[in-house]
């Protein structure tokens, strides 16, 4: 999950956590006050960037929606190709926008005016690192923690020792070489940049610990610089559910997100780049969900070949694992 420093942003992604967590994100455009925060606007057929006192948080609840009709549909993926999208894809977009459109957008965040562009940039990667393999409450302890130790400069962790920087993010998931991490990273940052981050996704995948959706993350948040789509599990796993995604030649599921984020790009249109992690995070964390995907209650199940299998065949194998569990000895 994605947490972005200052708004708390997973992953969405872009949790990039986006940021964490991804189902939160903040984008500062460069075509106006770098300190402003925007919202993106997920709703069909936009790229907007609007501005936005609080943030998307997406709670757990019961969502309802009508039946849609529509079509396939081929489009252009941004980069002057164009291939065969999967049928009803955009029913099945605007499906879950509209499940989840309604959810509260209510939550408390701290103002990033105060803080220099440099600085921002650089909390925007360490938070992101921390938050992989970690869950949102945990990334968000440690990024506090390290603000208020005046620790979320590039000039201050590479200041600090490592054990100092162990104990603020402790007990994010492999915090230990989380911490030298960081300190590697802020030194390169100092470097290189001049305290800055790097601006390029080969720049970013140089930096220890940084992936693929680390790298489309931090562009994306950082930079205001849509480079790929930010793919987390949420995304990979719901994306070969619904048959969207597939290996090269084949039509077996992409195993590793990196797979998925290549298969997505080559129909998704660009303009949808940004929304698609937002949506499909909140989505996963509250619908189709890793265990037990709540199909029942899913507005757009109607469109998925996985829908109710995955349930079927955990149910089954509960019921299996029950029978062939011996009696207990009194």
């Amino acid at each position: 999950m994605f947490v972005f420093p200052f708004t708390y942003v997973s992953v969405c992604l872009v949790r990039i956590s986006v940021f964490s967590s991804i189902t939160r994100a903040t984008c500062f455009s460069s075509k106006t006050n770098p300190h402003q925060v925007f919202q993106f606007n997920t709703r069909k057929n936009t790229t907007q960037l609007q501005p936005k006192k609080h943030l998307l948080q997406i709670q757990d609840q019961k969502f309802g929606l009508t039946e849609i009709e529509g079509s396939a549909y081929t489009g252009t993926n941004g980069l002057g190709q164009t291939n065969e999208s999967p049928a009803n894809w955009e029913n099945v977009l605007e499906g879950i926008r509209k499940m989840m459109y309604s959810i509260d957008t209510t939550g408390d965040r701290e103002d990033a005016d105060i803080h220099p562009p440099k600085d921002r940039r650089f909390a925007v990667l360490a938070s992101s690192l921390l938050s992989s393999q970690t869950k949102e409450h945990v990334t968000r302890g440690a990024t506090q923690r390290l603000r208020q130790n005046g620790l979320l400069t590039a000039d201050a962790l590479n200041k600090a020792d490592e054990e100092t920087i162990k104990k603020q993010i402790y007990p994010v998931g492999f915090y230990i070489r989380k911490a030298g991490n960081l300190k590697k990273i802020a030194d390169i940052c100092l470097t290189k940049y001049d305290g800055d981050i790097p601006n390029s996704i080969e720049e970013l995948l140089s930096l220890p610990g940084v992936g693929p959706k680390i790298a489309h993350l931090v562009m994306i948040i950082a930079w205001n610089n849509v480079q790929g789509i930010c793919v987390d599990t949420h995304v990979h796993r719901i994306s070969n559910r619904l048959g969207w995604v597939s290996r090269p030649g084949t039509k077996q599921r992409t195993s590793i997100p990196e797979e998925t984020r290549k298969a997505l790009e080559r129909w998704l249109p660009r303009e949808e780049w940004v929304a698609i992690n937002l949506l499909l995070v909140g989505f996963g964390r509250t619908i189709c969900t890793p265990l037990r995907p709540r199909c029942g209650e899913c507005g757009v199940s109607r469109f998925c070949p996985s829908a109710f299998k995955e349930t079927s065949s955990s149910s089954s194998r509960s019921n299996k694992s029950q029978l062939n569990k011996k009696p207990e000895s009194s």
